[in-house]
């Protein structure tokens, strides 16, 4: 009657408060919530132990950023409803406050989350360290790598890489080292680019959009000595030395005629 015919939440709270009944609290947090009342809501229903309208809270507690609130909810609610949702929400709500402590925890407890999908959120919505922890607890080494690289953490993101060995991953890895002038780690990875002719020629192009000529003969050199080697190193190497190092062409030619394509 106080909530629906007089329409007066004051009214309705200070009953609940005299009444202290679980289903009081119940009716009294779904008005709430359905007022917007988001975080008076939150209080009813953990009073009430009230589970059932967890998507409902889920959603108006995203939509008024209240996650501090909604983890309090949560952390309720999984013990009444097993729900895959409820546990994918709470690792995000812990991301979202920067609670990354909690939610290394929360993994390392019995959880039903899809962890791999939330991971792909946190990475999408630029919330890396949270996605770090998550690629790193399924043993997602692609996009760890990735992850890492945007925390520009570049030898970090190599380990991973390596672990990965993935040529995708390698080169992704490798171009943002050559952005951010980690030679040495992106010669790390070129090692693993340059033995396929088609991905060479992409790691070439990239190197020299940026001016890095000394540095993409140095990988080249180094290439060359490698057990897979191919005619198509030889010959890169000798256009780079045509375009840059011309000194340096004939004794290449001498050396190598038999294995790169002169003309």
């Amino acid at each position: 009657v106080l909530l629906e015919h007089l329409e007066n939440m004051e009214r309705a709270v200070e009953f609940a408060q005299y009444w202290d009944k679980p289903d009081v609290w119940s009716i009294l947090g779904k008005a709430q919530l359905d007022k917007e009342m988001v975080k008076d809501a939150i209080v009813s229903f953990l009073k009430a132990d009230d589970a059932t309208h967890f998507m409902d809270v889920i959603a108006a507690s995203k939509n008024a950023g209240a996650f501090d609130d909604l983890i309090l909810y949560l952390k309720m609610a999984r013990q009444k409803v097993k729900d895959v949702k409820i546990d994918n929400e709470l690792l995000y709500s812990y991301a979202r406050v920067e609670r990354l402590a909690d939610l290394e925890d929360f993994l390392a407890a019995t959880n039903i989350a899809k962890v791999q999908d939330v991971g792909d959120i946190f990475f999408n919505e630029g919330l890396y360290q949270a996605a770090r922890i998550c690629f790193t607890h399924v043993n997602n080494n692609a996009k760890l790598a990735i992850t890492l690289v945007r925390l520009k953490l570049y030898a970090e993101a190599v380990e991973a890489a390596r672990k990965a060995n993935n040529i995708l991953t390698w080169k992704e890895v490798c171009f943002s080292c050559v952005v951010a002038t980690e030679f040495r780690l992106a010669q790390m990875c070129a090692m693993h680019i340059i033995v396929y002719m088609d991905h060479l020629l992409d790691l070439v192009h990239h190197y020299e959009r940026f001016g890095y000529f000394q540095e993409l003969i140095a990988v080249l050199e180094q290439g060359i000595n490698l057990e897979r080697s191919h005619q198509g190193l030889y010959t890169q190497l000798g256009v780079l030395y045509a375009k840059y190092k011309e000194e340096k062409l004939m004794e290449h030619i001498k050396l190598f005629w038999s294995r790169l394509n002169i003309p």
